[in-house]
């Protein structure tokens, strides 16, 4: 297992800059996820990792050894592609067994080997058919047995999993995640699907432009992003426009909300995001935000609302399906917030004023 440092990372095609000064640690062990928009540079990156794409600027280590000008087949690192990648001429076992072929490894340490991935990917029992007799999502552990089998420093993944339907997509994020567990090795996992991103990664690093907008935890990212980007990217949100004043925001429709963490804030005109789930409908009373529904989806589990404020905003409500009906399109009501769970941006979204490291730069 390798620890993976990037320092001032710069890669460049022509006069254009994809990559214009990136920095992150990725721990011994982790599955770290890069996510991100297409052409944020998320893929360009792992190539850069990889050895396949040629870095302009900065430092990328393992460990401590510099793997800059490293051949690729020297950094000792597993690979799983969108497309598999796997040869179709050869049988499952015979997949599998390649890379330790390549490197002449004994004939017993071979068959120990491939008969022990073939197992953990719970493919043993295809291992004489051929490719094309398998489903994509069998196909997929082919390869990320045959990437595991060499015992790789590093395993990378790029959006393995783009191809596969929803349901084998669903399987296979628990196969990477306890094979990538089980096996402890570090992992680089490139995918533009946040819940994807969310359901395996250890740490994730959001990026926009070449640049990493938040590193952190899947929590973390979801309950605190860094920057309107992020919370709009990450998951839903509603954006709305506010005033803070002395530690209270008050919103277009005159509602105010006292947010206690933000007592010594300048005052400014901010952004805030709130989850669809972090508002509730309440009783027709009180402090609120007043609207009028517009439309609703029944999701099974959750129904999500429309809902049109007086102020002229449309926001999006989340609430657990009751057995009773629904509420109605034209119907009226209030919208209270979670107070606690509202994140406070400055006017230009670049920084979340909630958080306890807002005020560091």
């Amino acid at each position: 297992m390798s620890t993976i440092t990037i320092r001032g990372a710069v890669k460049k095609y022509g006069n254009t800059t994809v990559i214009p000064d990136l920095n992150a640690e990725i721990k011994s062990g982790e599955l770290f996820t890069l996510l991100g928009p297409s052409g944020c540079g998320k893929t360009t990156l792992l190539r850069m990792i990889a050895g396949f794409n040629s870095i302009e600027g900065g430092d990328i280590c393992f460990n401590e050894t510099r793997i800059n000008d490293m051949d690729p087949s020297r950094r000792n690192i597993g690979m799983v592609f969108q497309n598999y990648a796997i040869f179709p001429n050869m049988t499952v076992r015979e997949n599998v067994a390649f890379g330790l072929k390549n490197r002449k490894m004994p004939k017993e340490k071979i068959q120990a080997e491939t008969d022990k991935y073939l197992a953990l990917m719970q493919i043993s029992q295809y291992a004489d058919r051929m490719p094309n007799q398998l489903s994509g999502g069998q196909q997929q552990r082919i390869a990320l047995a045959r990437a595991l089998v060499i015992s790789p420093d590093v395993l990378l993944m790029d959006e393995p999993l783009s191809n596969l339907d929803a349901k084998l997509r669903l399987e296979m994020r628990q196969v990477i995640r306890h094979t990538q567990k089980s096996v402890g090795i570090t992992t680089v996992y490139v995918t533009h699907d946040q819940e994807e991103a969310m359901a395996i990664s250890d740490t994730i690093a959001v990026m926009k432009d070449g640049v990493i907008q938040h590193v952190g935890t899947p929590k973390d990212i979801y309950q605190r992003p860094k920057n309107v980007f992020v919370a709009t990217f990450i998951g839903r949100t509603n954006i709305l426009p506010a005033r803070l004043e002395k530690g209270v925001l008050i919103f277009a429709s005159g509602c105010r909300v006292e947010m206690e963490s933000l007592r010594d804030a300048p005052d400014q005109t901010v952004q805030c995001s709130i989850r669809p789930e972090e508002f509730v409908i309440g009783a027709n009373e009180g402090e609120g935000v007043r609207g009028t529904v517009k439309e609703f989806t029944y999701l099974g589990l959750n129904t999500h609302y429309f809902v049109d404020t007086e102020d002229g905003q449309t926001v999006e409500i989340v609430e657990e399906s009751s057995v009773d009906d629904e509420l109605q399109p034209g119907q009226k009501v209030l919208l209270q917030v979670k107070k606690h769970k509202i994140n406070v941006f400055t006017q230009d979204g670049s920084r979340n004023l909630v958080r306890s490291d807002s005020y560091e730069r």
